[in-house]
């Protein structure tokens, strides 16, 4: 293999792939890109075999051919690299020498034959949704993921399409989290799938705000085409919860309040509260709520506000890190908690808005 380029053209899309590349590997060649140059394109693969990213760009290429090289090294190298500077990469026999300017580089190189690539993932369907859309389903939802749980269904995030809409739902067994979109072209058949938590965070960085991304869904890959990036990543074989029954159809009683005014009192109260457990109790009158929080060393923390409620008094615990965490992906000034007895889960969603959702379980304090 033999080609030139401009320092951009492999920094690019050397960037965009390397976020799956873990320096150290089971497997030596995990550790490596694999560079692909023909037809004066260069593509650049990286793995981890859970998630594959593959991202392209214009080079000259003399010589077509495919060789992988460290993948964290060759970015250290094109970091170290003055701007603008012309690059040329050769193979010699078992090395990769990489020369700009007056520099030159030997790397180590591995057979291109035994890196492991996704070719096909034998679609059922593909769906065509707005980059925005889908990052803020995302956005909306993935905090709720539970983090190395023996739930292993748990620790990803379910896309859902029931033909009409596109839903994305976390849960980590103490909250959970839903954001759904209307599709603007019907999807073919209802799909449910898991996508582990790895893959929902670089699709998380790959994502932009402009234009669409086609969403090709098999029975164990889920492909995403975004401009010049291909990513690619395994399912979670597993049975997401139904997640319905945990929603609260109707709560009893209903709060409406400024959602900045009750993150900064949670906020403030979270100061004393019990470091391991993160319990706040919520006590709720007509028109004002008190959020209280004690600990260990009998420190205690009291903060009011008002907010719009007409019923009974109820007093019930919460992990305020959930709370907070809900309140912080809400985007309208006004926010709505719905909650139902002292045992019962609460319900969080934007005033007038439902397209997102939180549900928090209840703690006893």
């Amino acid at each position: 293999m033999k080609l030139s380029a401009t320092r951009a053209q492999v920094l690019n899309p050397l960037q965009s792939v390397i976020g799956v590349v873990e320096r150290r590997q089971t497997m030596p060649i995990l550790a490596n890109v694999l560079l692909s140059a023909r037809n004066n394109r260069l593509s650049i693969t990286g793995t981890d075999l859970e998630v594959e990213l593959v991202a392209s760009s214009d080079a000259n290429v003399q010589q077509a051919g495919d060789l992988t090289v460290p993948g964290r090294k060759l970015l250290d190298i094109f970091r170290a690299l003055p701007d603008g500077v012309n690059v040329t990469m050769t193979t010699e026999g078992e090395r990769v020498i990489v020369r700009a300017g007056r520099s030159r580089f030997t790397l180590s190189s591995l057979p291109a034959a035994e890196y492991p690539v996704v070719e096909e993932i034998n679609a059922l369907q593909t769906l065509t949704v707005p980059q925005a859309e889908f990052r803020r389903l995302i956005d909306k939802t993935h905090f709720s993921m539970a983090q190395q749980d023996v739930r292993y269904y748990l620790n990803g995030l379910l896309i859902e399409t029931d033909g009409k809409s596109l839903r994305a739902v976390a849960t980590d067994g103490h909250r959970l989290a839903i954001c759904e979109c209307v599709l603007e072209k019907e999807a073919k058949n209802a799909q449910q799938v898991i996508l582990p938590r790895k893959g929902v965070l670089e699709l998380q960085r790959l994502l932009g705000s402009e234009g669409n991304i086609e969403l090709a869904i098999g029975t164990n890959h889920i492909r995403a085409q975004i401009g010049d990036v291909r990513f690619t990543s395994k399912l979670i074989d597993g049975r997401f919860p139904e997640y319905g029954r945990v929603i609260p159809a109707s709560p009893t009683r209903v709060i409406e309040g400024d959602r900045e005014s009750l993150r900064q009192a949670l906020q403030r109260t979270a100061i004393l509260s019990n470091e391991k457990y993160r319990g706040v109790r919520l006590s709720l009158k007509p028109d004002l709520l008190t959020v209280q929080a004690h600990n260990p060393e009998q420190e205690e923390a009291e903060d009011q506000v008002e907010v719009t409620y007409q019923g009974d008094e109820v007093e019930i615990g919460f992990n305020v890190n959930y709370l907070l965490d809900a309140l912080a992906a809400i985007d309208s000034a006004k926010v709505q908690i719905g909650l139902g007895d002292s045992n019962s889960s609460c319900l969080i969603r934007a005033d007038g808005n439902a397209a997102a959702r939180y549900v928090v379980m209840p703690m006893r304090l």
